[in-house]
């Protein structure tokens, strides 16, 4: 029986939303995922003569998913055509990178569409930013591991059927993932929300556009954790501290600099979020989304703010243009 006989391809279609948070959280980048899905159903499409229904098509396409996963963090460190070096800015004193420059936000409107009726609810803390940041210091295949154990709850079994390993090594790649994802996850994890947006941070980020249109620094620094961090991947640098944060915001408070902002409140990555809209000077007409400002609060104060310039608004759910 072949692979077409057995399923056609409307039914492995349907999983390709859960498929692609999969690969999603294997590498860190919404546009690698989306070529490693392609790269699945080509893969399942020559391999239709393999597929014996012994497993269910879901862990087929899950199991090719991953090899491919696998193969692409395997390959030669990615370039980004848009990625700079600390080279290009002589000016800027930047630490030892710290962060992964392909890391891109994940719509949420997708990731409803991914909510299949059996597949595992996508809980907010095994999609946020930081949990991606973390899991890509895991070797790809402990990675795989962490991800159906931990995260979509498949059995060590099952899991060792999709990733190629016994069941005992299974078991072992999880207990040496697990410490080094703890390690590389925020200090205060525990301490910050995995639920929907609360209303204590959906009043928080009123608050920061509130000290945005009166171009009040106190205020917005009366939001910050001491120790706050703004990156923005996949540029070379970032701010640490209250202090540096400031210095990098204050001067977009000027309306000459840069232009004038507005901001819209939505969800990605199932993270309270900020639509970023700009009009530059002199310009007329409205303001047209030039990126997304990406909150991880603790404590009602913001600890970090993860910053992509894009203005793919669709791919968000957003207007591409606010008229005031």
């Amino acid at each position: 029986m072949t692979f077409l006989e057995d399923a056609d391809l409307e039914d492995a279609e349907r999983y390709r939303h859960e498929l692609r948070v999969h690969c999603y959280r294997m590498l860190g980048s919404y546009d690698d995922a989306e070529d490693m899905v392609q790269e699945t159903f080509l893969r399942a499409w020559h391999r239709r003569d393999d597929f014996e229904g012994r497993s269910s098509l879901r862990a087929w396409l899950y199991r090719i998913a991953t090899n491919a996963c696998i193969d692409d963090v395997r390959r030669p460190q990615r370039v980004l055509p848009h990625q700079l070096e600390p080279a290009s800015f002589p000016s800027i004193a930047l630490p030892a990178r710290a962060d992964v420059p392909w890391l891109q936000p994940f719509p949420d409107v997708l990731l409803d569409r991914a909510e299949e009726p059996d597949a595992v609810a996508i809980r907010r803390e095994t999609i946020e930013l930081a949990f991606l940041l973390a899991i890509q210091h895991l070797p790809p295949r402990q990675r795989a591991v962490l991800i159906f154990r931990d995260v979509l709850g498949w059995s060590a079994r099952e899991t060792a059927e999709a990733v190629d390993l016994s069941v005992a090594a299974v078991n072992s790649a999880l207990q040496r993932a697990r410490p080094v994802l703890r390690d590389h996850l925020p200090s205060h994890r525990t301490e910050w929300s995995a639920q929907d947006a609360s209303a204590d941070e959906q009043q928080l980020l009123k608050r920061y556009m509130a000290a945005w249109d009166s171009a009040d620094p106190s205020a917005l620094a009366a939001l910050m954790h001491e120790d706050i961090r703004i990156t923005m991947p996949p540029y070379p640098f970032w701010f640490e501290g209250r202090e540096d944060a400031l210095r990098s915001l204050i001067p977009n408070l000027t309306p000459a600099y840069r232009g004038e902002w507005r901001f819209l409140p939505c969800t990605v990555n199932r993270q309270p979020t900020l639509a970023a809209y700009l009009r530059r000077p002199a310009a007329t007409g409205g303001f047209h989304l030039f990126g997304l400002d990406i909150f991880r609060l603790e404590g009602r104060l913001i600890a970090e703010i993860t910053a992509y310039e894009t203005t793919n608004a669709a791919q968000f759910g957003l207007p591409a243009e606010l008229r005031s």
